[in-house]
């Protein structure tokens, strides 16, 4: 039991913890998952943070956010925390949405949406709108079904299609595996090790 390692998660949506989930389980260590918070996008994140990190220093805690607009992953982290980090706080930034690790591996996502594998991109990390890119990627699927689950109709004023979520969720469940995706997105190698090399503080 010792090896165990209980630990929260607070993310910007679904997909990012059904990501987070996937690393954590992917990981090769024994972790178990008591709460996930957020879902409620950035904003709540970053005025969660120092609650998250004060936390921390009894269980540990794992923050995903995307990196968006922020110029780099080191000022989001300055501009976040006003504290020096807990070292039982894993703070993971997706350069520049958790789509670019969703896309990452490429081989797997293009057998799942039945799309080519060369129109994935290489780099998906520096996409300036990984989620545009994704749908765009979509819109070439051979499966009608989940061009209109991603993709919003003409007539929406949604920006993502309906069942978006629950498809690219079931992809990162089932299909996506993150040492594979790692070859192709930098900022999810980092997270990758982070993960793996994480020991809890007592």
């Amino acid at each position: 039991m010792n090896n165990i390692i209980p630990i929260s998660i607070a993310v910007e949506d679904n997909l990012s913890e059904m990501v987070v989930r996937s690393l954590l389980r992917q990981s090769g260590k024994k972790f178990i998952i008591n709460a996930c918070y957020g879902k409620k996008g950035s904003g709540y994140l970053k005025k969660s943070i120092e609650g998250f990190n004060k936390a921390a220093r009894v269980k540990p805690f794992l923050i995903l956010t995307d990196l968006d607009k922020t110029e780099c992953a080191p000022s989001l982290i300055g501009d976040w925390l006003e504290h020096t980090k807990s070292d039982n706080l894993l703070f993971r930034i997706a350069v520049r949405e958790v789509e670019s690790w969703v896309m990452a591996h490429r081989k797997a996502f293009s057998s799942y949406f039945k799309v080519p594998e060369e129109i994935i991109p290489l780099k998906p990390d520096e996409i300036d709108d990984p989620k545009l890119q994704l749908m765009e990627i979509v819109k070439k699927s051979k499966i009608r079904e989940y061009k209109e689950a991603i993709i919003p109709s003409s007539n929406s004023t949604a920006t993502i299609g309906p069942n978006y979520n629950a498809v690219l969720g079931d992809f990162v469940a089932n299909k996506w595996n993150a040492e594979k995706a790692v070859k192709y997105s930098p900022s999810l190698l980092r997270a990758v090790i982070a993960v793996r090399n994480f020991s809890q503080i007592k």
